[in-house]
């Protein structure tokens, strides 16, 4: 279906003309259309990947999971990771890894580690950039080298508060060089948690109507934020019954948490949670019908404040983490009509049989386009000798609005 489009945007129809009948285009948000935003969607489509972390090759690790994707004040885009030592699994020797690129993703440094001391678990990052300081803050979760959280395979299972910790580090260089690590355990992780973990992913620094330059992290059970530049960190909490959080801005100031739905209530809907509230206050939790959800983490990305646009990278299944696909709502999750599978290339079962998908992370890049981070299954295999890997993908918004509808 096509609506027919006025005159200050006639000259786009033949650019769109594919996305206009493939999907429901919702051009009356386009309108009216800048000549910076004419051109943005005039360009030719681009996707291209490459592999940055690849688990079992030179950089020394078996496998790399939960990436984090951001990009710092002059453009830099830092990707961390973590860097597991002997298998794949989600406890054991871990650290703290990245990579570089100041070339909008075109080529990655090598590989840094932000802490890998001792044979500690440290992962979930969770990073956010002061748009006024420049500094950007990575949040972490650790737990020591012998435990996991249940008490698995011969670990001691976590069980007691403080097993589990917050940590925090900073670079003021765009990611060359980060400071200790500070344990923020006594203040952010409430009394009542012995599980814990940040996002994974990134945060967010308000910048619409109310608290302004507000820096907030999204994790399990609460957002952490900062109204002094990171000076001091607090948290308030939100509901349970999610893990693995998401946090966007609306253009009201408002704050939407989309979230990994756990136990009895992804079971209940296999769907995503959602909760629209403030800093003081969320609601209780809702189901998105739209976005399935794998019992998997996701990424959010607002790509522009006009057209309203925000971004949702997942898989769009209830069965499988291989389905992965990029959508746009132009009402701040309302609606989603535009979307298009991520590994188009293949066919949905070949995406599914080589292990294409998982864990994500985006980022807008300096030169307009989508930056994203996605888990990829190396050589396939489920048992824990599978090396893993983390593939960088870079897509612009004419790719997107060019996708094919859902079956």
């Amino acid at each position: 279906m096509q609506k027919t489009l006025n005159a200050g945007i006639g000259a786009l129809c033949l650019v769109l003309s594919i996305a206009c009948t493939k999907q429901t285009l919702p051009s009356e948000k386009l309108n009216p259309v800048t000549k910076a935003e004419a051109q943005l969607l005039a360009a030719a489509q681009v996707h291209t990947s490459a592999k940055i972390f690849d688990g079992g090759g030179s950089d020394g690790y078996h496998s790399f999971r939960i990436p984090s994707l951001i990009r710092t004040t002059n453009g830099t885009l830092i990707a961390f990771a973590e860097g597991r030592m002997s298998n794949n699994k989600d406890y054991g020797n871990i650290n703290l890894v990245y990579k570089r690129s100041t070339d909008n993703g075109a080529t990655w440094s090598a590989l840094g580690e932000v802490v890998g001391v001792g044979p500690g678990t440290w992962g979930n990052p969770t990073a956010v950039v002061d748009q006024s300081t420049g500094r950007v803050w990575l949040f972490m979760s650790w737990n020591s080298g012998d435990h996991n959280q249940s008490g698995t395979d011969g670990y001691l299972p976590i069980d007691s508060w403080g097993e589990r910790k917050v940590y925090m580090s900073y670079s003021d260089n765009n990611g060359a060089s980060w400071s200790a690590q500070q344990d923020l355990t006594s203040t952010l992780l409430p009394s009542n948690f012995t599980w814990d973990a940040m996002g994974p992913g990134v945060g967010l620094q308000k910048s619409k109507t109310g608290a302004t330059g507000r820096l907030i992290i999204p994790a399990i059970g609460r957002n952490i934020y900062s109204d002094d530049h990171g000076a001091t960190w607090h948290y308030q909490s939100i509901p349970s019954g999610t893990s693995e959080g998401t946090i966007i801005e609306k253009l009201n100031g408002g704050l939407i948490r989309n979230d990994r739905p756990v136990g009895s209530q992804w079971e209940l809907s296999k769907r995503r949670r959602i909760s629209v509230g403030s800093i003081t206050s969320f609601p209780t939790w809702t189901s998105d019908p739209d976005l399935l959800d794998p019992a998997c983490q996701a990424s959010v990305l607002r790509y522009t404040d006009a057209p309203n646009r925000i971004m949702f990278l997942n898989s769009a299944s209830t069965e499988t983490r291989g389905k992965m696909r990029i959508r746009i709502t132009y009402d701040e999750g309302g609606t989603w009509p535009i979307s298009r599978r991520i590994f188009d290339n293949l066919t949905e079962q070949q995406a599914i049989d080589q292990g294409k998908g998982g864990y994500s992370s985006m980022a807008k890049t300096a030169d307009f386009m989508v930056g994203a981070l996605i888990e990829v299954n190396e050589n396939t295999g489920s048992s824990s000798t599978s090396n893993r890997s983390i593939e960088f993908h870079k897509f612009n918004l004419p790719w997107i609005l060019n996708g094919a509808v859902e079956p």
